[in-house]
């Protein structure tokens, strides 16, 4: 009977003892997984995080094409854009929009042509009126001339920052004699520059080719 006891007295130990080593290698395996979540956390903080709701843009190679139809001017814009006439009801003759589907961005073109002196002088206001209305929700804003006296083409570069800001870039070319064109710059999104910021970048280099390789007919 004794002989009995204490072998049942050290299966109780051994058991026991058994549980101790369980629960020691589940303390052990989940400090493990602890250790490990923490190294790959600060692995991949290494870099600078995208904010959530921010997204990965995938950016073409540059390259040109020539737009020249009947309008009364012609211009390079970058193959993965489309120029189409503007379709709606207030638009006017010669009017139209350089598209980028992939960006879901648009480059509104809006052509005048000068009768009279003061009529530049309008035109330049409203383009002006225009830009002002974006300010107030600018961060920053800045003008940049421009002159081509080979091509008779003089305007300015409107660059305006901000989050909220819904035409990033404008610009106005004209020969002060004939013609004038204004360009709005659009996305088809919620205004976050902030997360646009890259393909903002992206398309000033198109519209700046735009402008100078801008001529009259």
């Amino acid at each position: 009977m004794k002989g009995i006891l204490k072998r049942i007295k050290n299966r109780h130990a051994f058991v026991n003892q058994l549980f101790i080593k369980m629960n020691l290698n589940r303390y052990y395996i989940f400090l493990t997984i602890i250790i490990l979540s923490l190294v790959f956390i600060s692995c991949g903080q290494n870099g600078t995080p995208l904010p959530r709701g921010y997204f990965r843009i995938e950016l073409p190679e540059k390259e040109y094409q020539q737009f020249d139809t009947t309008f009364p001017y012609s211009f390079s814009y970058p193959v993965y854009g489309e120029v189409i006439p503007d379709q709606r009801a207030d638009a006017e003759p010669w009017w139209a929009d350089v598209v980028f589907p992939s960006f879901r961005a648009s480059l509104h073109l809006s052509y005048k042509t000068i009768d009279e002196p003061e009529q530049l002088y309008d035109y330049i206001e409203d383009g002006r009126n225009f830009v002002n209305r974006h300010i107030p929700k600018a961060t920053g804003f800045q003008e940049n001339l421009y002159s081509n006296e080979e091509t008779n083409v003089y305007g300015i570069l409107y660059e305006i920052r901000g989050r909220e800001a819904a035409s990033p870039m404008q610009f106005y070319l004209t020969d002060s004699t004939k013609h004038y064109l204004r360009g709005s710059l659009y996305f088809n999104v919620t205004p976050n520059n902030d997360s646009l910021a890259p393909v903002i970048r992206f398309l000033a280099d198109d519209i700046r080719i735009l402008m100078e390789t801008l001529e009259w007919k």
